[in-house]
């Protein structure tokens, strides 16, 4: 069972201290029936009060793995870990989690296989998520509650490489929605949901025709980096989904940096990875 504590500074409810610290309905509903709550060694309910310097201890509720998740043995280059988050760095080729056509080896598989390793049983919540072919940082929390704290607060970032020379920086501001002919690809349209995708020049190679770009997501649209880009005139190099490049045999796109408050530790966390070999090897300007 996770134990986390905290020192109250003023005269409250227990219950008050949580929620200022984030904690959710669904959180404190769960720790009030597998969980607990103590305030200087004595137990109590959401309805407890704290003074200033109380100690407050709070017991998470053990939760259970999804049957369908099955551990897979896999070198996992793990960047960051702690009793909340694990942040590790996805390859290519390989989906985030299960899907219809991927059902095993995932990446949340193979992180549960290194979990095991650790005699580790925490539960995996995905905070981010990173299309098949995307390499980079994807951020798991081991906890409901640490999934819903980090939830909206994670700052990303990613590098780029597609198609004709893009204007030094920018706003893309256009709404996402599912096509209507398909249901893996998404395009720009009135009725879907709101999306913005700033970016920046980092350089142009004029003998490839190719614009080196840094984005940083302030929305998370599937596919909203790879629509964004083909609907202002440059699509992804390799991406064949939303373009026609084939000149390396996936979308050249990496989630390069990940930057957050730790939600417990109040901690900044800012964790950079390196571009992935298949980008120099296609062009020597990254």
């Amino acid at each position: 069972m996770i134990h986390l504590q905290y020192v109250s500074n003023e005269a409250t409810t227990v219950k008050a201290f949580l929620i200022e610290h984030h904690y959710s309905k669904k959180s404190l509903s769960a720790i009030k029936q597998n969980g607990a709550l103590l305030v200087n060694g004595q137990h109590v309910t959401v309805r407890g009060s704290l003074k200033v310097g109380d100690i407050l201890d709070v017991y998470l509720p053990k939760e259970t793995r999804s049957a369908h998740l099955i551990a897979y043995q896999y070198k996992v280059e793990v960047l960051y870990e702690d009793m909340m988050i694990i942040i590790v760095n996805k390859p290519p080729y390989m989906n985030t989690i299960p899907s219809r056509l991927h059902p095993h080896e995932s990446l949340i598989e193979a992180v549960y296989g290194y979990l095991e390793t650790q005699q580790d049983d925490s539960v995996l919540h995905p905070v981010s998520r990173l299309d098949r072919n995307t390499s980079g940082i994807v951020v798991f929390a081991k906890h409901q509650l640490f999934h819903h704290l980090l939830t909206n607060k994670i700052e990303k970032y990613y590098h780029l490489l597609c198609l004709n020379q893009v204007k030094a920086s920018g706003n893309i501001c256009m709404p996402i929605d599912r096509s209507s002919n398909s249901i893996i690809t998404r395009e720009v349209s009135i009725t879907g949901q709101s999306a913005r995708t700033e970016f920046q020049r980092l350089h142009y190679d004029v003998q490839h025709n190719i614009s080196s770009v840094k984005v940083k997501l302030h929305t998370g649209r599937t596919h909203q980096i790879r629509v964004h880009f083909q609907a202002i005139g440059h699509p992804l190099v390799g991406d064949t989904l939303y373009g026609e490049d084939q000149r390396i045999d996936r979308h050249a796109l990496h989630a390069y940096q990940v930057v957050f408050k730790h939600p417990y530790t109040g901690e900044m966390i800012d964790l950079q990875q390196p571009l992935p070999i298949d980008f120099s090897d296609f062009s020597d300007m990254v």
